[in-house]
């Protein structure tokens, strides 16, 4: 007995009548859009939700039946698929613009000008875009026989809230145990992640030939969403430990270092966004009619100068101001230890053992001691180290104190326990030696 397919084939006549009433408010949100757009008017955070949630929506209805796979909707499916996830950027670059100001950046007054400028650019550019795409849906729509209102939606059905206006501060602050390591943690992975970005090595241009070579070669969707991650895990572990306790009410330069983590972690999802768009749509990696099309209405160069001239190049910027924020505060909240470690074998602190401590106290540039019997010998400088090598070698000691900071010092410990590399490669937590040592 031949098995019967659970899929049941219709016809595009009944799709239609199928598709009529999902589509219905996708439309009346675009009569909205083009309206706003020809006067002028500014489109607010709510409007762009509800026009990602219409867009989500109906790609869903449009992808159970199948219609990217049919020729009669291929391409009305594509097209509502570019509208979210350009809806998507824009929503996180408005919110952006409504929250800098809050953020108490570090930024110059003209360098906070100057990014407000370029996200109003920005965003001007996904409207446009998004504008030009969907006139391609009403073409498209109109060809396959879809029926929909010329009505808008009601011009405060989408209105923000105003965000200028707080109730008072009176929640009692929570008291957490260990603040200060959790900060501190908090500052480290803020510089972990500063250090990783700023590997990718991207400097803005404007020429398409390079910024071609960066998107999706240096900067893609993975890329960009693996950084987002990073960050977004340092904003909830901010959040989890640091915000609304007595810690972060007592120090304000700490509630500052979220804005910049807030900051970095929006622009990360919109370079996220728009990789995705030009890595799915655009006509050079994806070859089709389809492609074409969308990359006549998207101007491709400045889709990739808006990834890499405004998303990453900021995004990385709030970041490494961030870092440099954290260490201030670092430096208010590391406590001076001692840890007791053995001496290098079999030839002591002789010049390669105390150039990789030097080069590890030079790295976070804080003060670490060799402490011997009770004289202190910096371990930032190597001449020091060595002659602190000679007084232990004289006395006999197979063991010393080292005196710094915790981050420091488990370093040191590392760096202890593979015997001061001297037979073999420095491991990978201390990775960060070879690009120092080599830079010496």
């Amino acid at each position: 007995m031949k098995a019967k397919s659970l899929v049941k084939i219709i016809s595009e006549e009944d799709f239609l009548i199928l598709v009529q009433e999902p589509s219905a408010f996708f439309f009346k949100i675009y009569n909205s859009f083009a309206s706003k757009m020809s006067n002028n008017k500014e489109i607010s955070r709510k409007f762009y939700s509800n026009l990602i949630q219409e867009a989500e929506f109906l790609e869903s209805f449009l992808d159970e039946f199948g219609a990217r796979e049919n020729k009669e909707w291929a391409f009305f499916t594509e097209y509502v698929a570019c509208i979210r996830n350009l809806g998507i950027s824009a929503f996180f670059i408005k919110h952006l613009l409504d929250r800098h100001p809050y953020y108490n950046m570090r930024d110059s007054r003209e360098s906070f000008s100057q990014f407000q400028t370029k996200a109003e650019e920005a965003i001007g550019f996904l409207n446009k875009s998004m504008l030009n795409i969907y006139q391609e849906v009403i073409l498209s729509a109109k060809n396959n026989g879809l029926v929909f209102s010329e009505e808008s939606v009601s011009p405060h059905e989408f209105s923000d809230i105003e965000s200028n206006k707080r109730l008072p501060k009176n929640i009692a602050e929570d008291e957490v145990k260990n603040e200060d390591e959790r900060i501190v943690e908090i500052c480290e992975k803020i510089q972990e992640v500063a250090q990783k970005m700023e590997k990718v090595k991207i400097q803005p241009t404007n020429e398409l030939k390079a910024l071609k070579n960066l998107v999706p070669f240096k900067i893609n969707e993975t890329r960009a969403r693996a950084f987002k991650e990073m960050v977004h895990s340092v904003q909830s572990d901010y959040d989890t430990y640091v915000k609304h306790t007595k810690l972060e009410h007592d120090n304000p330069e700490i509630k500052n270092l979220r804005g910049h983590i807030s900051m970095s972690l929006h622009l990360l999802e919109v370079v996220l966004w728009l990789s995705h768009f030009y890595e799915r749509h655009e006509d050079e990696i994806r070859a089709g009619e389809c492609k074409r099309k969308i990359a006549e209405m998207v101007d491709k160069g400045q889709l990739l100068s808006q990834v890499v001239n405004f998303g990453f190049y900021y995004s990385l910027k709030f970041i490494i101001q961030g870092s440099e924020l954290a260490e201030e505060i670092l430096k208010q909240f590391m406590k001076v230890d001692r840890i007791e470690v053995p001496i290098p074998k079999p030839l002591g602190f002789h010049a390669r053992p105390s150039t990789y401590i030097s080069l590890i106290a030079r790295r976070y540039d804080e003060d670490l001691f060799l402490v011997v019997d009770d004289e202190r010998f910096s371990s930032k400088s190597v001449m020091s180290m060595l002659q602190a090598g000679g007084t232990i070698a004289d006395k006999g000691y197979q063991t010393v104190i080292f005196e710094g900071s915790k981050r420091v010092l488990d370093d040191i410990k590392i760096l202890a326990k593979y015997n001061y590399c001297e037979e073999q490669e420095v491991p990978e937590q201390l990775s960060y030696l070879k690009e120092l040592r080599n830079s010496a």
